[in-house]
């Protein structure tokens, strides 16, 4: 049995308030198309979450919910909030499910998606990892905490405009 990481960018944010703290910035419209899209995406290939750990930031928690995934047990994580790669290896080795969706930032969460795979996504936007990106990745390992960078296989790589054009 393979473990399975389902590595999300949160979708696109609001700019519209400049004196918003950066933490507390919500999702634009665009951003709220794109993440039900991904979501349905998501159900239809039958890449589901049993657990999930999400970036505390107001833009990550709404690009959750607005998934429209059926529940799983869900973290909010300081520590993902702008997390470099090596601090979201450290977060995931500690997940217990067999499916984990993380939801995090860039520039750390396209390095991160980088770092993860043996073998890089041909997919044109994947070094990018524009808002709402979603790689689905499965590692050889049993447990979480033996997952080690460049062992992932990607299983599938999707953005939002692929499913707009």
């Amino acid at each position: 049995m393979t473990l399975r990481l389902i590595l999300t960018r949160h979708a696109k944010s609001s700019w519209d308030d400049p004196l918003q703290e950066d933490h507390d910035r919500v999702l634009n419209e665009r951003g709220r198309t794109a993440a039900p899209a991904i979501g349905a995406w998501l159900q239809k290939q039958g890449y589901l979450p049993d657990e999930v750990l999400c970036s505390t930031a107001a833009r990550t928690r709404e690009t959750l919910d607005r998934l429209g995934l059926p529940q799983a047990e869900t973290e909010y994580v300081q520590r993902l909030y702008h997390a470099s790669s090596d601090t979201m290896m450290d977060v995931l080795k500690r997940a217990t499910g067999r499916t984990v969706m993380m939801i995090g930032h860039n520039p750390g969460i396209a390095d991160f998606a980088t770092r993860l795979l043996a073998n890089t996504p041909a997919h044109p936007q994947f070094t990018r990892y524009p808002t709402c990106a979603t790689l689905v990745a499965e590692f050889p390992e049993k447990e979480w905490r033996a997952v080690r960078f460049h062992t992932a296989r990607a299983i599938d790589f999707i953005v939002p405009r692929d499913l707009t054009d």
